[in-house]
């Protein structure tokens, strides 16, 4: 499997979890992108990463704090089309963060990330089961970043449904219940990852990081736990 992170050969896109739904993405080229950074109350270390683009999927304390981010010239927390920089664009799709709706919690972007040949998909607090509409627009997920705890967002069962009519390349579940957030009302990743088992069929590898390239997709696991 290609999870060796200190190899500094190549030019893989690199991603690292920094814990709940914030990820950080290194192109080949070096420009960083970060998702959905936490502040304090998240429960999880907060840091200060540095990156050149932030990604919201939506304006609550732990998604959108930004200002945790350093260097960062650009932020999409709009939907549309957003060109981050030559052959680097993300498309962010408008869905709900609860089954009503928004009447709940309220609107939340899925965001469909276009780099380096890749298509990696990061679908924010979705709360609920996506139309077909909306469906065909994501597309096919090379990498899906995808919430399974439940109660704030979409539970264990119908994560499996997403990944069921989208067939990514390689799931990766983010938004449980960790050591960190103990007092949350989600589920803990063992959940996802029993029903994953029992319809998906493949069994969850964990890793430190994903180093990616178009060519190597093969070589990925097909559901990969980052380790924060």
């Amino acid at each position: 499997m290609n999870v060796n992170c200190m190899n500094e050969g190549g030019v893989n896109m690199l991603l690292q979890c920094l814990g709940h739904s914030k990820f950080l993405m290194t192109l080949s080229t070096g420009y960083r992108i970060v998702t959905d950074p936490f502040d304090v109350s998240a429960g999880y270390p907060v840091g200060h990463v540095r990156a050149d683009a932030v990604l919201v999927s939506h304006h609550h304390h732990d998604h959108d704090a930004v200002d945790t981010v350093q260097g960062y010239t650009k932020v999409v927390d709009t939907a549309g089309v957003h060109t981050l920089e030559q052959d680097i664009q993300v498309t962010a799709l408008s869905s709900f963060h609860d089954e009503v709706q928004g009447a709940k919690r309220g609107t939340n972007l899925i965001m469909v990330l276009l780099a380096e040949g890749l298509r990696i998909v990061h679908m924010g607090d979705l709360g609920h089961l996506p139309d077909d509409a909306l469906m065909e627009k994501i597309g096919r997920p090379d990498l899906l970043l995808i919430p399974v705890g439940g109660f704030f967002t979409i539970d264990a069962e119908q994560a499996v449904t997403i990944c069921e009519k989208l067939q990514p390349a390689v799931i990766i579940p983010m938004h449980y219940r960790t050591e960190y957030n103990a007092s949350w009302p989600i589920a803990p990743l063992e959940e996802f990852l029993k029903v994953s088992k029992d319809r998906l069929k493949c069994q969850a590898e964990e890793v430190d990081c994903l180093r990616v390239t178009r060519e190597d997709m093969r070589c990925q696991p097909h559901m990969a736990i980052l380790r924060p």
